[in-house]
Protein backbone atom coordinates (compact mmCIF):
# COMPACT_ATOMS: atom_id res chain seq x y z
CA UNK A 1 0.00 0.00 0.00
CA UNK A 2 1.32 3.43 -1.01
CA UNK A 3 0.44 6.88 0.41
CA UNK A 4 -1.29 7.84 -2.80
CA UNK A 5 -3.54 4.79 -2.49
CA UNK A 6 -4.96 5.80 0.91
CA UNK A 7 -8.65 6.73 0.90
CA UNK A 8 -10.89 8.11 3.67
CA UNK A 9 -13.33 5.70 5.33
CA UNK A 10 -16.23 8.21 5.32
CA UNK A 11 -17.60 10.46 2.58
CA UNK A 12 -16.75 14.21 2.63
CA UNK A 13 -19.61 16.38 3.85
CA UNK A 14 -20.66 19.12 1.45
CA UNK A 15 -20.89 22.63 2.95
CA UNK A 16 -24.30 24.24 2.89
CA UNK A 17 -24.68 27.02 0.31
CA UNK A 18 -26.78 29.81 1.78
CA UNK A 19 -28.56 32.59 -0.05
CA UNK A 20 -29.34 30.82 -3.33
CA UNK A 21 -32.91 29.70 -2.77
CA UNK A 22 -33.53 26.10 -1.84
CA UNK A 23 -34.65 24.82 1.54
CA UNK A 24 -33.33 27.71 3.69
CA UNK A 25 -36.37 29.85 2.91
CA UNK A 26 -36.66 33.11 1.02
CA UNK A 27 -34.44 35.15 3.31
CA UNK A 28 -31.62 32.59 3.53
CA UNK A 29 -30.94 33.23 7.23
CA UNK A 30 -30.34 36.95 6.76
CA UNK A 31 -33.48 38.18 8.47
CA UNK A 32 -36.22 40.26 6.87
CA UNK A 33 -35.51 43.14 4.45
CA UNK A 34 -33.58 46.22 5.55
CA UNK A 35 -30.05 47.47 4.90
CA UNK A 36 -28.35 44.63 6.74
CA UNK A 37 -30.02 41.93 4.65
CA UNK A 38 -28.93 43.38 1.32
CA UNK A 39 -26.07 42.04 -0.76
CA UNK A 40 -23.03 44.29 -0.82
CA UNK A 41 -24.40 46.44 2.00
CA UNK A 42 -22.14 49.01 3.63
CA UNK A 43 -23.00 50.27 7.09
CA UNK A 44 -21.75 53.70 8.07
CA UNK A 45 -19.59 53.72 11.20
CA UNK A 46 -21.33 54.99 14.33
CA UNK A 47 -18.56 57.59 14.81
CA UNK A 48 -19.17 59.13 11.37
CA UNK A 49 -21.19 62.11 12.59
CA UNK A 50 -18.68 62.89 15.35
CA UNK A 51 -15.77 62.64 12.90
CA UNK A 52 -17.52 65.03 10.49
CA UNK A 53 -17.88 67.63 13.25
CA UNK A 54 -14.13 67.89 13.95
CA UNK A 55 -12.43 70.82 12.23
CA UNK A 56 -9.86 69.96 9.61
CA UNK A 57 -6.47 71.63 9.73
CA UNK A 58 -4.70 71.94 6.42
CA UNK A 59 -0.97 71.55 6.14
CA UNK A 60 1.72 69.66 8.01
CA UNK A 61 1.72 69.95 11.80
CA UNK A 62 -0.42 73.06 11.69
CA UNK A 63 -1.68 72.64 15.24
CA UNK A 64 1.79 71.99 16.71
CA UNK A 65 3.32 75.27 15.60
CA UNK A 66 2.78 77.68 18.49
CA UNK A 67 3.38 81.38 18.16
CA UNK A 68 6.16 82.23 20.58
CA UNK A 69 5.81 86.01 20.81
CA UNK A 70 4.35 87.94 23.73
CA UNK A 71 3.29 91.59 23.64
CA UNK A 72 3.85 93.82 26.68
CA UNK A 73 2.70 97.40 27.13
CA UNK A 74 4.62 100.28 28.69
CA UNK A 75 2.03 100.30 31.52
CA UNK A 76 3.22 96.87 32.66
CA UNK A 77 6.87 97.96 32.63
CA UNK A 78 5.99 101.13 34.57
CA UNK A 79 4.11 99.18 37.22
CA UNK A 80 6.54 96.25 37.73
CA UNK A 81 10.01 97.79 37.40
CA UNK A 82 11.96 100.34 39.45
CA UNK A 83 14.18 103.02 37.97
CA UNK A 84 17.55 101.64 36.81
CA UNK A 85 16.38 98.01 36.45
CA UNK A 86 17.04 95.87 33.38
CA UNK A 87 14.15 94.42 31.34
CA UNK A 88 14.84 91.16 29.47
CA UNK A 89 12.60 88.20 28.60
CA UNK A 90 14.31 86.14 31.35
CA UNK A 91 13.63 88.84 33.97
CA UNK A 92 9.99 89.09 32.82
CA UNK A 93 9.60 85.32 33.28
CA UNK A 94 11.30 85.48 36.71
CA UNK A 95 8.88 88.22 37.83
CA UNK A 96 5.98 86.13 36.46
CA UNK A 97 4.82 88.85 34.09
CA UNK A 98 5.04 86.41 31.17
CA UNK A 99 5.36 82.62 30.99
CA UNK A 100 7.55 80.23 29.05
CA UNK A 101 5.87 78.77 25.97
CA UNK A 102 6.52 75.03 25.55
CA UNK A 103 9.45 75.31 27.95
CA UNK A 104 11.21 78.05 25.97
CA UNK A 105 11.63 81.78 26.47
CA UNK A 106 9.20 83.67 24.24
CA UNK A 107 10.26 86.63 22.17
CA UNK A 108 8.89 89.85 23.70
CA UNK A 109 7.59 92.89 21.87
CA UNK A 110 7.05 96.14 23.76
CA UNK A 111 4.01 98.14 22.64
CA UNK A 112 3.26 101.82 23.32
CA UNK A 113 0.14 101.48 25.46
CA UNK A 114 0.39 103.77 28.47
CA UNK A 115 3.25 106.01 29.64
CA UNK A 116 6.75 105.32 30.88
CA UNK A 117 8.36 107.75 33.35
CA UNK A 118 11.11 105.60 34.89
CA UNK A 119 14.60 105.16 33.46
CA UNK A 120 14.92 101.45 32.74
CA UNK A 121 17.11 99.56 30.28
CA UNK A 122 15.34 97.26 27.82
CA UNK A 123 17.39 94.47 26.25
CA UNK A 124 16.58 91.51 24.00
CA UNK A 125 13.05 92.73 23.23
CA UNK A 126 11.48 93.92 20.02
CA UNK A 127 9.96 97.40 20.25
CA UNK A 128 7.25 99.11 18.21
CA UNK A 129 8.01 102.47 16.60
CA UNK A 130 5.72 104.41 18.96
CA UNK A 131 7.09 102.58 22.01
CA UNK A 132 10.65 103.35 20.92
CA UNK A 133 9.99 107.09 20.85
CA UNK A 134 8.18 106.91 24.24
CA UNK A 135 11.10 104.99 25.80
CA UNK A 136 13.69 107.46 24.47
CA UNK A 137 11.54 110.39 25.67
CA UNK A 138 11.54 108.93 29.21
CA UNK A 139 15.35 108.70 29.13
CA UNK A 140 15.46 104.90 29.19
CA UNK A 141 18.13 102.98 27.31
CA UNK A 142 17.27 100.54 24.56
CA UNK A 143 19.31 97.63 23.21
CA UNK A 144 17.81 96.06 20.11
CA UNK A 145 19.88 92.87 20.04
CA UNK A 146 17.25 90.16 19.81
CA UNK A 147 18.14 86.46 20.15
CA UNK A 148 15.85 84.07 18.23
Amino acid sequence: MQLNELKPIHKARKSKRVGRGGKRGTFSGKGVKGQKSRAGRKMQPSMREAIKRFHKLRGYRQNLIAKREVAISLDVLEKNFQSGEKVTPAVLVAKRIIRNINGKLPSVKVLAKGKLTKKISIEGCRVSQAAKSAIEKAGSSLSLKVKN
